[in-house]
């Protein structure tokens, strides 16, 4: 059987760091494949790693079915919890799997094509070649979402940190984007500078991280004076009545004055 590498599937999967990666080279060279490659039908579900570390040096490895999946949505929502699941995610990473989540179970919905239990995908443990797929779990599926709130809280992060991640996905530039991932700046920066036309974005990653954060610094400076100079002529509405009094009283005042002036010269004249 030829194996399919989604790539889709491979941006769930974070590369190794050049340690681990030597590590499992050298067990595999070593000891073989002892942990099956999980597959739904052809398509390479769990063992990307081992399974490119094998092909590049020839060794045999052994493969398990999990016949529980239906659709490719089924394998995306699969790897999509096992991911959210994990300490190392940064906050976007969470949000943005939490996001990807919400658009098929939606797009499910629409379709009307959520099966009884939409999550009833089997967690399968890939590490034991010889221990067939587990079943799934007779369980309710979670909430789908309904909410920002909802979303947030199963990403464990706050409302506000959802809104910037859509911002950055809807608004922003692939090397902002990038730029956010690596965290290079925090998801704040980035969804301000994401406001800005692309060309100004591109040069701004492009720039680095100090660029980065000055053109995020403009941006909330730029929206921050507007509101300063309209707070500033905006004054209450008993202020109003209390200068416009003011303002008419001086000039009863200067007029009383150049009367005053008028009378005692044509005094001194006469």
């Amino acid at each position: 059987m030829d194996i399919v590498v989604n790539e889709e599937l491979k941006a769930y999967i974070d590369p190794l760091t050049a340690e681990e990666e030597e590590s499992l080279e050298r067990s595999i060279l070593a000891e073989g494949c002892r942990d099956a490659l999980v597959l739904w039908g052809n398509v390479l579900v769990d063992g990307h790693n081992r399974y490119r570390i094998c092909q590049k040096h020839g060794v045999p490895f052994q493969t398990v079915q999990n016949a529980r999946f239906k659709s490719m949505e089924d394998v995306h929502l699969w790897m999509i919890e096992q991911h959210l699941g994990r300490r190392s995610l940064s906050d976007f990473q969470r949000g943005v799997l939490a996001l990807r989540k919400r658009e098929i179970v939606s797009d499910r919905r629409s379709r009307g094509t959520v099966p009884a239990n939409e999550t009833a995908v089997a967690s399968e443990d890939a590490g034991a070649a010889s221990r067939e797929v587990s079943a799934a779990v007779d369980a309710p599926p979670p909430a789908p979402f309904e909410s920002r709130e909802a979303l947030a809280k199963a990403a464990r992060l706050s409302s506000n940190q959802v809104v910037m991640i859509e911002k950055i996905q809807k608004q922003a530039a692939p090397e902002v984007v990038a730029a956010v991932k690596a965290g290079t700046i925090s998801i704040n920066a980035a969804a301000a500078v994401a406001t800005l036309p692309a060309e100004e974005q591109v040069a701004a990653a492009t720039g680095g991280k100090d660029e980065l954060k000055q053109a995020a610094k403009r941006v909330r400076e730029s929206k921050r004076k507007p509101k300063e100079e309209s707070a500033a002529t905006s004054d209450e509405p008993d202020q109003v009545d209390e200068l416009q009094m003011l303002r008419q009283r001086v000039a009863e005042l200067t007029a009383e004055n150049e009367s005053l002036r008028r009378q005692l010269a044509a005094l001194a004249t006469a």
